[in-house]
């Protein structure tokens, strides 16, 4: 069977009937629980707000709710969801998001088994970070037309981004009251609410003290807006809008558009760090990352560096 696209599945999954009442209630229930326990992110909420509407979606149609789905249930739902085309990465997911409600339903006392306890997660292939080259990044911070307010807003944007090693997400959230520019430090609130400080450089606070100076006052008008980065109508960039416009400055740079991720500029913020010498485990409190394990992936993206430096420049390689 021929793999659906994403776009496919979304325009499929408009078109299914609504969430059966009891499974939509024990899904809201859930994400309240977790949201409070945990603090998880909003994009994770939905995130798993959407795996579990399609689980339950699935399982109205064969009898049986969300709630009393037994191991044998999973496992058809998801050699279902491999004969429709879903990636190993996307079932991933949907299983995590699966354990989290079944190990809830648990500690309530609602079940008395756990159907996701002995299924394995797919095997993922190891994909490292792709970070650009300097000058790429060079390049693409100089894109935007900065003789206008929404083009010195996309400049700061760029350079924060890159300076800091934000998450989208983090960027697009950032209020006004986030930046220190006396003291050239960056408040960042990121997964789990949990808050870092991230040093400015010369080059990132410049071009912010430019948009708050020049741009930004023009963008708000008016309006007492708490966002740092504003668009025409005074609200901030969505993550999408703000990928856009990323994609479109690599165009204009003269990168393929395709080698940019939503992460690129935080993926070579860590890579360049650690191939001038940076520390681990200040590159970790930088981004803000739980575990060391999750920094160390771009200790393997440094090391292809240095392979492929070693190939080109060496008369033996």
């Amino acid at each position: 069977m021929t793999a659906r696209t994403p776009a496919e599945r979304r325009q499929q999954a408009s078109a299914l009937p609504p969430v059966p009442d009891a499974d939509a209630a024990d899904i809201a229930a859930f994400l309240d629980a977790i949201w409070a326990e945990s603090g998880l992110a909003r994009p994770t909420l939905d995130s798993y707000r959407r795996d579990l509407e399609g689980f339950a979606r699935w399982r109205d149609g064969r009898g049986g709710g969300l709630a009393a789905t037994d191991r044998a249930g999973l496992f058809d739902y998801l050699a279902w969801r491999t004969r429709q085309g879903y990636s190993p990465r996307s079932n991933a997911r949907l299983l995590s998001a699966l354990r989290a409600f079944f190990a809830h339903r648990l500690r309530q006392g609602l079940r008395r088994d756990d159907p996701t306890a002995l299924l394995d997660p797919p095997r993922l292939p190891r994909s490292l970070p792709k970070a650009l080259a300097e000058s790429e990044i060079d390049a693409l911070l100089a894109a935007p037309d900065t003789a206008t307010p929404l083009g010195l807003r996309d400049r700061a944007m760029l350079e924060l981004m890159y300076a800091a090693g934000l998450r989208v997400s983090e960027l697009v959230h950032l209020p006004a009251t986030a930046v220190n520019l006396r003291q050239g430090v960056l408040r960042v609130t990121g997964k789990g609410s949990k808050d870092r400080l991230v040093p400015l450089g010369e080059e990132s606070q410049h071009w912010l003290e430019t948009y708050l100076a020049q741009a930004r006052p023009a963008l708000a008008g008016k309006r007492s807006v708490p966002s740092l980065f504003l668009g025409t109508g005074g609200e901030p960039p969505t993550r999408q809008q703000f990928w856009t416009l990323v994609k479109r400055y690599a165009a204009a740079a003269g990168i393929d558009p395709a080698r940019i991720s939503p992460h690129g500029l935080r993926h070579s913020f860590a890579t360049h760090l650690l191939n001038r010498g940076a520390d681990l485990r200040a590159l970790q409190l930088l981004l803000g990352h739980s575990s060391l394990s999750t920094t160390q992936i771009y200790t393997l993206v440094a090391r292809e560096h240095l392979k492929q430096l070693h190939g080109r420049h060496h008369p033996r390689a």
